[in-house]
C-alpha cells in the first residue's frame, strides 16, 4: 500500500517562518514535521510514499531525497501552483496507482495508529466505501467541527442523532475512484467530494483520541516543540 503526504501548502498563517522554509520542514521535537509522518508510516509497514510540493518544493526534495535514509521510497509530485487537497491527489494518481492509499496532511502532528488506518484502507472499493477518515475531538480553535460520525461508523455532513460532530484530523484513506473525473491540473478541494460520497453512504470513519495537533500557527508549533522535548 502507498501513502501520500500533502506538502504543497504555502503556510500563510505560519509566516514569517514559511517565507524561507516550507511548512512540512519546520521542526518540532528536533525533527521536521514531515519526518515524523515518514517514520510512522515506515513503522506501519508503508514504504512507498508520494509527496506533493509547490512552495519551496525543491527544499523538500533536497532534505528527504529518495527516502532511503528513512527506509522508504519517495516519489515527488511537483505542482507549479498549489492545487488544493483533491487537486493535488488527482495529479498524483499516476504515482499512487489503482489501489486504496493513505493521505496525511503535512502540517499536522498525530500519534494515530497508522497500521489500523491501513487496515481500514483495505476495506475500500469502487462499489463500496470510497473513504475512511480519522476524526478527533473539536479543538478550541475549531469548535464547530467538520463532520458527524454515526454510531455505525458512517461519516455525515451534519451531526447525526446517534453520534457526534467531530473535526477531520487530516488523516484518511481513499479509493482512487473518489477522484474520478477530476482534471489532474486544476485546484479542487476535498470536502465537496467527501460530502457527495457521504450522501451515498460511502464514507466511513473512526474517532481517535491519541495526541493530535493542527500545527497551523507559530504558537502551536512552539507548544508542540516544547511538549515533545519534555518527553
Amino acid at each position: 500500500m502507498k501513502a501520500m503526504i500533502l506538502a504543497a501548502g504555502r503556510g500563510e498563517r505560519m509566516r514569517p517562518l514559511t517565507d524561507t522554509c516550507p511548512k512540512p520542514l519546520l521542526a518540532a521535537g528536533g525533527k521536521p514535521l514531515i519526518v515524523w509522518h515518514i517514520e510512522r508510516l515506515a513503522a506501519a509497514g508503508i514504504a512507498d510514499l508520494v509527496i506533493n510540493h509547490a512552495h519551496l518544493g525543491q527544499m523538500i526534495e533536497d532534505a528527504l531525497g529518495d527516502g532511503s535514509a528513512f527506509g522508504v521510497r519517495i516519489a515527488y509530485s511537483a505542482e507549479g501552483k498549489a492545487l488544493e487537497t483533491a487537486g493535488g491527489i488527482a495529479r498524483a494518481l499516476p504515482l499512487l496507482g489503482a489501489a486504496p492509499f493513505l493521505v496525511i496532511n503535512g502540517d499536522v502532528f498525530c500519534d494515530a495508529d497508522l497500521a489500523a488506518l491501513r487496515r481500514a484502507a483495505e476495506t475500500l472499493h469502487a462499489d463500496g466505501p470510497l473513504a475512511h477518515l480519522l476524526l478527533v475531538a473539536n479543538p478550541t480553535h475549531h469548535p464547530a467541527g467538520d463532520f458527524g460520525l454515526d454510531a455505525d461508523g458512517h461519516v455525515r455532513d451534519s451531526a447525526p442523532p446517534s453520534g457526534e460532530r467531530l473535526t477531520f484530523s487530516g488523516l484518511g484513506a481513499y479509493h482512487p475512484a473518489l477522484f474520478a473525473g477530476l482534471p489532474p491540473d486544476q485546484p479542487a478541494k476535498l470536502a465537496p467530494l467527501l460530502r457527495t460520497a457521504m450522501l451515498a453512504d460511502k464514507v466511513t470513519g473512526t474517532r481517535i483520541d491519541e495526541r493530535w495537533v493542527d500545527v497551523g500557527t507559530p504558537e502551536r508549533l512552539a507548544e508542540l516543540d516544547a511538549s515533545l522535548r519534555r518527553v
